[in-house]
């Protein structure tokens, strides 16, 4: 979700900023639109959004509207502005899970995606993605790759997806293939595009 400034389309400061019943509208609608062109469709929510029922209701929709294609919800790591507790999370997980969707736990090792703060709520997931641009370095870098390792050796003990976000040229390609991961993204691979939700919509 981006917001048109004078220098182009840009992502908001913060999300939790986005209105609900902004977030919603604009969900519904851009899943009306994709609905009969792709084969999945993510939707990233933090815990504030996850605890907003009227986030929740259109993600809910959006579903309906995909049927039989799956909804994604990718929990961020963004820290939320009430201590909300895991069981409250888990039971609303639960809930989309419920309604045929697929969870996944996003930028996993930052901010409150830590393992310590996440570990209840692997189960419910169906993968679990760790993006290298949050560290402001390379895949290459030793540190990265250890922790590119540990995330994906959970993933293969729990059975679950390991997506590696932030591939940027050949290089991290390369050694994301010597990491055997399958599942990559990156503006190595496409960079995000515009969809019109209002006919004057343009890129700048």
């Amino acid at each position: 979700m981006k917001e048109k400034k004078p220098e182009g389309w840009r992502p908001p400061a913060n999300f939790s900023d986005v209105p609900s019943h902004l977030m919603a509208q604009v969900l519904v609608a851009t899943t009306k639109l994709l609905s009969l062109k792709i084969g999945s469709v993510s939707v990233n929510i933090n815990r504030n959004q996850l605890m907003d029922e009227e986030v929740r209701d259109a993600i809910i929709e959006a579903q309906r509207i995909l049927r039989p294609l799956k909804l994604v919800v990718e929990l961020t790591e963004d820290t939320p502005n009430k201590d909300w507790s895991n069981e409250e999370y888990i039971s609303l997980i639960k809930e989309f899970i419920d309604y045929g969707m697929d969870f996944s736990l996003d930028d996993c090792g930052t901010g409150t995606n830590q393992m310590d703060q996440i570990k209840d709520m692997i189960p419910l997931a169906s993968e679990i993605k760790f993006a290298i641009q949050n560290f402001g370095e390379k895949l290459r870098d030793p540190d990265i790759e250890n922790k590119v390792i540990y995330w994906r050796d959970i993933c293969k003990k729990e059975n679950i997806r390991f997506i590696l976000e932030g591939i940027e040229d050949e290089k991290d390609d390369a050694l994301a293939d010597k990491l055997e991961i399958d599942l990559r993204q990156g503006y190595y691979y496409g960079k995000p595009r515009l969809l019109k939700l209002k006919a004057d919509d343009d890129e700048f």
